[in-house]
């Protein structure tokens, strides 16, 4: 198939995560990639563990992923840890750090935050210099040509930008979406030489989702309930 959606920080947010695959099935697109961050913020991680599982074809680690098999630094990071099985935290630290594929000739590669590490976040308003150095090899990623495409999550908000170098394209949030507040996601078209990338937007019921949390008596409601009607980050200083 020349058609790849690619998704990613579902952040265990069930409701939304199935809106996207029910809008990505409509659309015929058979082949999912997953760019992490499959656990946290939201009540129902091992849920969207599962259907990551059953609908991606691959799927690779997030931040979150890693460090949610560490000992918890505090109650609220265990929350979410008691609420994992033995299988999901089994899959999660089989998850590996990137996807390289070819498609059209040209290097395609995908990962959660940077080359370098699950945890180096590069934003928009960051140096060009910090920017390019998404196209950059690592011991992570191997010695390969330069890829023609870099696609991330991690930050939360879409972007698309062109460089020499080539495309950087940041997908998106299925469930934490902090640009806008419907659900996003982003089809890659290699149908034709040169490959398109278009961003989609779902809605979903968040009042559905924030009462799954209630309900589960998850910490830091209020914070998740103005992530998800505001899209407003729960660190942000304004």
């Amino acid at each position: 198939m020349t058609k790849i959606a690619v998704i990613s920080d579902i952040h265990g947010n069930k409701t939304a995560l199935q809106e996207v695959l029910n809008d990505i099935h409509s659309r015929q697109v058979e082949r999912i990639f997953c760019l992490g961050d499959l656990i946290g913020k939201g009540p129902q991680g091992s849920e969207c563990i599962q259907l990551i599982k059953q609908h991606c074809e691959k799927v690779i680690r997030g931040n979150w992923d890693v460090f949610i098999q560490n000992p918890a630094p505090n109650s609220f990071i265990q929350w979410f840890k008691d609420r994992l099985t033995e299988e999901d935290y089994s899959y999660l630290s089989s998850l590996p750090f990137h996807i390289d594929i070819e498609l059209n000739g040209q290097l395609l590669r995908f990962f959660h935050a940077s080359p370098r590490s699950e945890f180096e976040r590069i934003l928009p308003h960051h140096s060009l210099e910090k920017r390019l150095s998404m196209f950059d090899n690592s011991p992570h990623t191997g010695d390969t040509v330069p890829p023609a495409a870099v696609f991330y999550g991690d930050i939360h908000t879409t972007l698309l930008q062109t460089y020499k170098q080539g495309v950087l394209c940041n997908v998106g949030s299925v469930g934490n979406s902090l640009d806008l507040t419907a659900a996003s996601y982003a089809i890659v078209d290699a149908s034709r030489p040169n490959i398109a990338i278009q961003f989609i937007r779902v809605p979903y019921d968040k009042e559905a989702e924030l009462q799954i949390a209630r309900e589960a008596g998850m910490p830091e409601l209020d914070k998740y309930e103005q992530e998800l009607l505001y899209a407003k980050y729960r660190y942000s200083k304004n």
